[in-house]
Order: C-alpha cells, then structure tokens, then sequence
C-alpha cells in the first residue's frame, strides 16, 4: 500500500529531520558542479539553441539514470522479502522537507517574538536570494514558507503516488538543478533552460493542488479570489497560485519592491488584509503541515478504499 510508505517517509521525516552528514544532495550537488563545468560550454561562444540542447544532455544524465534503476529493478528485488514499503518510505524521507521547512522558519519568528531584529534577519537571509539589509522579513519568510511547502513536500509527494519512490527522487533531482541552473543570468540563461523548463512542468499540478489546499483549509473564498485575480501577476507560474491563495487564505499582504543583488525589482502585491507579523509566520507554517496531513488522510483513504473495491472483487 502506497499510504504506508508515505506515512513512514512523514513521520521519519519529522522526527530524524534532514540528515546533518552524506545527504545525498549534497553529493548531487556536487556532482552537478562538476557536470555543468564540463558541458556549459558558453566559454566557447555557442548559440542559444546549442547550449540548451547541452544543458538538456547533463540534465538527463544527471537526473535519469537512479530513477529509472528504482522505478525498473527494485520492485522485483525487494517485494518478496517485505520491505518495499521501507525502502520507499526511505526514499520519500530524503525528497521531502517539512521538518526542514520549520527548523529554517521558526528561529526567525523566535527571534521576532525575541525583537531580535538582526538575528531574524540574518536566518531569512540563509533561506532567500534576496538582500539581507533591505528585505521584508516577515513577507520573506512567509513566502518562502507557502512556496517550499509546494516545492520541497507536496510536489515530491504528488510524484511519490505518480511513480513511487523512483518518481520522487526523479522530481528532487530535478528541482535540485532547477534551483542550481534555473537563473536567467549570462551563464544559466540558455544552459539552465531544461531545468527550470522542466521543474516548471513537474509542479503544474502539485502547484495548483497546493494552493486548492492551501484555500480549502484557511478563508476559501479569499484565497480562490485572490487565487483567480491575482496569479497571472506574478513571475512564476508555479509560484503565483501557491503565494496568492496562501496569502489570501491567512490575510495577509506579500510581495511589493523586493531587491535581488541591488537591483529593486517591484513583485506585485498578493493576498488581502494587513502586512504580516511574526504570528503570521507560525501560521502559515502551520497551514503547511496541515495540508501536508490533509494530503495523507487522502491518500490513505484512496488507498483503503481501493482495498475495499478489490477485496469486494475477490469474494
């Protein structure tokens, strides 16, 4: 049963949290590094279409190979002795990051509560591109909170009941890359183009899903209103349902001049209501990991009512 392995993934997820030492990760990182090095050939004045063609090849190699080994050879090794369940679970924990979301966030709401404006500061800077000196702290941290939370635990669970194990690990590596690639900069602009392409297209859903529940477990009507007006405004794609229905949903106001490498870049304003203040940073964490339970009783209760079905079918 698929629910089984997801409730093991959740629960070793929140009280191991992220591995401290060897995550795997890391060690794609780095391998990336090194990949990119040898195939981002922008050195060479290459044209556009070139290069995305190169970044395409160092995407599939880098992210299709262990995928495709789980998806293909594990289920026959591992079903007869009982632990496929385990393994998955396993493979669930390391491509999701609740536990992770709250050790980032909390300290900065501590801080807040502590009026400890510098130590606030330097804890969102550790989890946002933006400027230290001149962010928002409370915006920041908000939307980082609703983003990561589709990014980093509902999209790689989406893709757990797609494809199991293989198709969360699958998605992890290419959200990885999308997060090292994915800039429109001189070197990353035609290079990181599969990636970010591609991460683009594996949230699409778990994006709207997100944000579906982000609305239904907070103010529905504000945030879908907020959801339908205010989306196509934002950037990303992805990003802007997910930010508009969570920011509607807890009123609060986001976005507004933000300032990326001393460049001030003016994000459109989501959600209603007031600017947000430290209680709004526990709240939305809050409403992170009450979808992420609202997606387990789903799935739990798809899981035994297609158990139903096929016991019925049997008799």
């Amino acid at each position: 049963m698929i629910s089984l392995a997801i409730i093991l993934g959740v629960l070793i997820d929140w009280l191991a949290g992220e591995p401290k030492r060897c995550h795997p990760l890391v060690g794609f990182g780095w391998l990336a590094q090194h990949v990119e090095h040898l195939f981002n050939l922008k050195r060479l004045q290459l044209s556009s279409i070139k290069l995305k063609l190169l970044g395409a090849l160092a995407l599939s190699l880098l992210c299709l190979p262990l995928p495709l080994i789980l998806y293909y050879w594990l289920p026959g090794r591992w079903e007869s002795f009982g632990l496929y369940s385990l393994l998955n679970g396993l493979l669930l924990y390391l491509a999701i990051g609740h536990r992770s979301l709250w050790d980032h966030i909390q300290p900065i709401a501590d801080a807040l509560f502590q009026q400890d404006d510098v130590s606030a500061r330097h804890h969102t800077a550790m989890i946002v591109s933006r400027d230290p000196e001149a962010l928002n702290i409370e915006v920041s941290a908000i939307e980082s909170i609703l983003e990561n939370g589709s990014d980093a635990i509902f999209a790689a669970i989406f893709w757990f009941v797609i494809a199991g194990g293989a198709g969360a690990v699958f998605y992890r590596l290419v959200n990885t890359l999308d997060a090292m690639w994915g800039y429109r900069t001189e070197r990353y602009e035609s290079f990181g183009w599969a990636a970010a392409r591609l991460d683009d297209a594996l949230n699409y859903l778990p994006a709207r899903c997100t944000a579906l529940s982000y609305a239904v477990l907070s103010d529905c009507a504000r945030a879908l209103k907020c959801w339908k007006e205010q989306a196509p405004e934002h950037a990303s794609p992805n990003g802007g349902p997910v930010i508009a229905a969570g920011a509607g949903g807890l009123g609060v106001l986001l976005g507004g001049p933000t300032r990326y490498q001393g460049v001030w870049h003016n994000k459109p304003v989501l959600g209603r209501g007031q600017p947000p203040n430290a209680c709004d940073i526990q709240r939305a964490l809050r409403l992170v990991s009450q979808t992420l339970w609202l997606w387990v009783a789903l799935i739990c209760g798809a899981d035994l009512f297609l158990l139903i079905l096929q016991i019925g079918g049997w008799r």
